[in-house]
């Protein structure tokens, strides 16, 4: 069964299309890369998975059912902005993972967050905006989910933090989950991909392993991406 299925899903805001008709299926123990340029959809497809948004038309399915509780008890999610407040501590919200999420590792979390130098008594408002990404993605990437879906987690950090946030990605998750990486930046993450979803107005324009998609082509993701996607 696929772990995350958009069939003919749309999502309009007033007559305006955020997406349209967007049909894929994504097996379980994958790495996939959701990409396309800034208002292709990525994160409105992401909110939808976590019943943030509902549909206009279509449906979207995780592990075979609507998004509700059931599959927020499987899901884990970094959304594009930080959601925790800056008066927190950090080991605030340690506790406060590990009273709301089962499967949440709290160990696993301080160890990594004692590998970047985050110790727990630290306010959110005094980290970096850098820091505080690394922190929230430990926090995220410490739950033993089926699905990660991480929406654009190396947008705002620099190259260096890239890689560690890679390596933190490949290290850490399920082996047996699916994790969907939302991004615009393809040359830093086409590495790690298994699987890549070209999305472009709202639309699936390609969807196919990246085996498969260097093979037929003789050109990495990246070098596709901006042939797709050229101004």
């Amino acid at each position: 069964m696929a772990i995350l299925e958009a069939k003919d899903l749309t999502k309009r805001f007033g007559q305006t299309p955020a997406l349209e008709k967007a049909s894929f299926a994504l097996e379980p123990g994958r790495i996939v890369g959701l990409l396309g340029p800034n208002g292709s959809g990525k994160t409105t497809l992401i909110k939808l998975a976590n019943e943030l948004l509902v549909p206009t038309e279509g449906e979207i399915l995780v592990d075979g059912m609507k998004p509700g509780v059931e599959t927020k008890k499987i899901v884990s999610y970094l959304p594009d902005c930080m959601y925790f407040d800056d008066h927190m501590k950090v080991g605030d919200c340690l506790e406060l993972f590990t009273d709301f999420y089962e499967d949440f590792d709290a160990g696993k979390a301080q160890e990594m967050l004692a590998q970047l130098g985050i110790k727990k008594e630290l306010l959110f408002k005094t980290l970096s905006k850098g820091t505080k990404e690394k922190a929230q993605l430990c926090f995220v990437m410490s739950r033993h989910a089926k699905l990660y879906l991480l929406d654009e987690p190396i947008g705002g950090v620099d190259p260096a933090a890239r890689d560690y946030i890679l390596a933190t990605i490949l290290k850490n998750y399920n082996e047996d989950a699916t994790v969907v990486i939302s991004t615009h930046l393809i040359a830093d993450i086409e590495k790690i991909l298994d699987e890549v979803v070209f999305l472009s107005w709202g639309r699936v324009v390609r969807h196919q392993s990246t085996d498969e998609l260097r093979e037929q082509t003789g050109k990495s993701v990246d070098e596709v991406f901006r042939e797709v996607y050229k101004c």
